[in-house]
């Protein structure tokens, strides 16, 4: 191994987290992306998934930092005797689909929600998404750089990158467009929350397509951090002025590279993720579904599925689990962020949607939709149709990894009277006995009351996240804010 890839594993901070390679924009030089690629390419071609002379696809997301990682990435991918076809900024599933349908690997620049002082690489294997058995692969390589190519860390070209192509674009547009009934959306005023989502222009050429009335709003000049799980207070209050101002249907969003989405019902209220997967799935009429530990119990309590399968967080092991499951016709996956997957195809009428088995925001708004019209009535109706299951999640931020690693390690001993012992005295006795744990990713404790309190590291950022469930939204809420104000004291 080269001592300049030697040097960016032990010394750059820019590791594989939940899903794709993050890190901060000072770590992530050109030559550690560089070499992250050439590193993902050489293990291509050990498992012969890739051949000399293969295109390339690269996309990226609205970062000010996204253009110059892209050209080191086009820049690795020519290098190691390949074709960069430049997909643009698009966002994620669009990307990922084109290397599907083109039987070619894709590098996606995004750092999805976390900050602009941040980014990020997720890469995809023909097939799909990289999963965590082939992460170790690519760590395992022993890239050969180039070193005429560089000045200390930085590229001296700027221009690998060709022209961009349309192409992945354009066929995402058209997998919703062609797949949902002509004017499916007729007479729905639907609100777009633009900020700075990669997707802000193809989400209004989508519902307009399919008959919506369209109304652009909040575009941003500069990055937003938006994340479908933690929404900021200020994106809760305009969801709220704006369906009252513009009588709205809903308004749809998505993070920034867009495999994440937002859906708000008539009055502005954002719907967690996993309730907006359910509905999808159920709207599709999935036979099996996965989904992480983390989302709505209201999956197994709707019976609305014949098999219900539970994973560690992150689209990886999402999609291993789906890809395990062999007795059921029709298999999706969601996650509590929003996201949805599609492992098998699904028909809607004599129309056929093909397999996308990687995160996807667009399809979650435009299923929800069609589900509130064919119930004849709102958004905020169709939810009443599930069982009384609420959830609500936030994170404290600047919280190190390695101590939220310790906290939760307190907890996990073999001993259940023992994980109830220190899971009291860390939150003080002001929570009800804790009755259960699911140790599957993080810490998952079902209290006595039927209660949920979900506790769990970030995989990518030093933030620890809580994840409460109740009976109604008001007290799932109430919860989350009593275990986040006593989160606090443990930093001390």
């Amino acid at each position: 191994m080269s001592d300049i890839w030697e040097q960016g594993k032990m010394k750059n901070k820019v590791k594989f987290g939940t899903s794709g390679i993050r890190g901060l924009v000072s770590d992530m030089t050109d030559k550690v992306c560089y070499a992250y690629t050439l590193s993902f390419l050489d293990y291509l071609q050990s498992i012969d998934a890739i051949k000399e002379g293969y295109t390339v696809g690269i996309g990226g997301d609205l970062r000010s930092s996204t253009p110059r990682i892209m050209n080191a990435v086009a820049a690795a991918v020519i290098d190691a005797g390949y074709q960069p076809v430049n997909c643009g900024l698009l966002p994620t599933p669009a990307l990922a689909l084109y290397g599907i349908s083109q039987g070619i690997p894709t590098i996606m620049v995004t750092g999805s929600h976390i900050p602009d002082d941040r980014n990020g690489i997720k890469f995809n294997k023909p097939d799909g998404e990289v999963l965590k058995q082939d992460e170790q692969g690519i760590l395992a390589q022993e890239p050969v750089l180039n070193e005429v190519l560089f000045a200390d860390e930085s590229l001296y070209k700027d221009d690998y990158l060709p022209t961009v192509n349309k192409t992945a674009e354009q066929q995402y547009v058209a997998r919703y467009v062609d797949f949902f009934p002509e004017q499916a959306l007729a007479g729905l005023k639907i609100g777009v929350y633009q900020h700075s989502s990669v997707a802000r222009d193809l989400l209004v050429s989508i519902l307009s397509s399919l008959g919506a009335e369209v109304l652009p709003l909040g575009r941003s000049d500069h990055f937003i951090s938006v994340d479908t799980e933690a929404i900021r207070a200020e994106d809760v209050l305009l969801a709220k002025q704006w369906t009252e101002q513009y009588n709205l249907d809903c308004i749809v969003s998505t993070d920034g590279d867009a495999d994440r989405p937002l859906v708000s019902d008539e009055f502005g209220e954002w719907l967690r993720g996993d309730i907006a997967g359910l509905l999808v799935a159920r709207f599709l009429q999935i036979d099996a579904v996965v989904t992480p530990v983390s989302s709505n119990s209201a999956v197994e309590k709707c019976a609305d599925f014949a098999q219900v399968v539970r994973t560690r967080i992150g689209s990886p092991y999402v999609i291993s689990a789906m890809q395990a499951i062999v007795n059921a016709q029709k298999v999706a996956g969601y996650e509590a962020n929003g996201g949805f997957l599609l492992n098998t195809p699904v028909f809607l009428e004599d129309k056929q949607l093909s397999a996308l088995p990687t995160r996807d925001a667009v399809i979650v708004p435009l299923c929800i939709l069609l589900a509130a019209k064919q119930e004849k009535g709102s958004i905020a109706n169709l939810l009443k149709t599930l069982p009384e299951r609420y959830t609500y999640s936030d994170r404290i931020t600047d919280f190190p990894t390695e101590l939220s690693q310790s906290v939760l390690a307190k907890i996990q001993t073999a001993d259940l009277n023992q994980d109830a012992a220190v899971f009291a005295r860390l939150f003080a006795g002001q929570l009800e006995a804790a009755a259960g744990f699911d140790f599957t990713d993080g810490v998952r404790v079902s209290l006595a009351n039927d209660e949920i309190v979900h506790l769990r590291g970030s995989g990518n950022a030093p933030e620890l996240r809580c994840y409460t469930e109740a009976g109604t939204y008001s007290r799932a809420k109430e919860l989350n804010k009593l275990c986040i104000r006593l989160m606090h004291s443990w930093k001390d």
